[in-house]
């Protein structure tokens, strides 16, 4: 099938509503072991399938290096989407702990020059911050200045941001931003009329954790995505569909979605999330009462002008 597309918001990039998120390909210690086999196979199948939107970090480990290595030669098929303000030269954090970031000008410079070294490409798609800093962060030591200088000398096509409340209406307010990565699925909704607001600036949206991990399931009976799905008893309204497929399918209903970057190492698993994407939006009497009970469940908007 040929992959629904939608444009990027004002950048104008015609992407792919499923995109990949290339975390899964970072390696110990903070990811499970991926072979140098498995990390060719699946960046290949993901091209192969259609999907042309890739999305990775300086702070994922091997990731960068393998997307350079491994499909640096088909670099005219898809668009490449990295961050700035990682820690250039650190090594990954351990297991539970953050990797640093500097929101310097140098350090943002250095992160860029050596994303593009490691992917072997002139340069890149979208750039955005990374761990969602505040406007006064990014313009103190002038890493704001230094991307789109960046973007000025054609090293950057379009600067982005990833980003959470509350610093996120700050960032859709200066309209510097072309492109906004922000968490939400059927069970992550706080978002929600962040997206909304940034949409209608004309801003890309790209949405992160929009399979939820790999969605509630009998192994996963902890934590509180799981806690939110039981609450929501949404068992009689899945018709056939798996939890993980109702997700994603909410996910892509979401009519500010642009594209949701959707991580995995196994061919199986995204040819998965391409039959669920095949299968198209939810219905809409369907959805609109999905929404009420997970709202009832905890899982709501919140209030995006507070």
């Amino acid at each position: 099938m040929a992959i629904p597309k939608r444009e990027l918001g004002r950048t104008g990039l015609p992407v792919t509503v499923l995109g990949y998120g290339a975390m899964e390909l970072r390696g110990a210690p903070r990811g499970r072991d991926v072979t140098e086999a498995q990390a060719e196979t699946i960046l290949n199948a993901v091209l192969d399938a259609g999907i042309n939107y890739i999305d990775t970090s300086i702070d994922y480990g091997l990731s960068e290096e393998r997307i350079g290595r491994y499909i640096g030669h088909r670099r005219p098929e898809f668009y490449l989407a990295s961050k700035c303000g990682c820690l250039v030269g650190a090594a990954q954090a351990p297991p539970g702990q953050r990797n640093a970031h500097v929101f310097t000008r140098e350090n943002i410079v250095s992160g860029v020059e050596q994303s593009l070294a490691r992917m072997k490409t002139d340069y890149l798609d979208v750039v955005q911050f990374h761990a969602s800093p505040s406007r006064e962060t990014l313009e103190e030591h002038g890493a704001l200045d230094a991307l789109l200088e960046l973007k000025e000398a054609g090293k950057v096509r379009f600067v982005g941001i990833s980003a959470t409340l509350p610093h996120l209406l700050d960032h859709i307010a200066t309209g510097v931003f072309d492109v906004f990565q922000i968490p939400y699925s059927a069970v992550e909704r706080e978002h929600e009329e962040a997206i909304a607001a940034a949409a209608e600036a004309g801003a890309g949206i790209v949405v992160r954790g929009g399979a939820a991990k790999g969605g509630p399931s009998e192994e996963k009976r902890s934590g509180w995505q799981w806690d939110r799905w039981r609450r929501a008893q949404l068992d009689d309204l899945l018709k056939g569909m798996s939890p993980m497929e109702f997700i994603l399918r909410f996910t892509f209903t979401n009519p500010d979605l642009d594209t949701t970057i959707v991580g995995t190492v196994n061919p199986a698993h995204l040819q998965t999330n391409l039959d669920a994407l095949e299968h198209g939006p939810l219905p809409s009497g369907l959805y609109d009462e999905a929404k009420r009970r997970l709202a009832a469940a905890g899982s709501a908007p919140r209030n995006a002008r507070q």
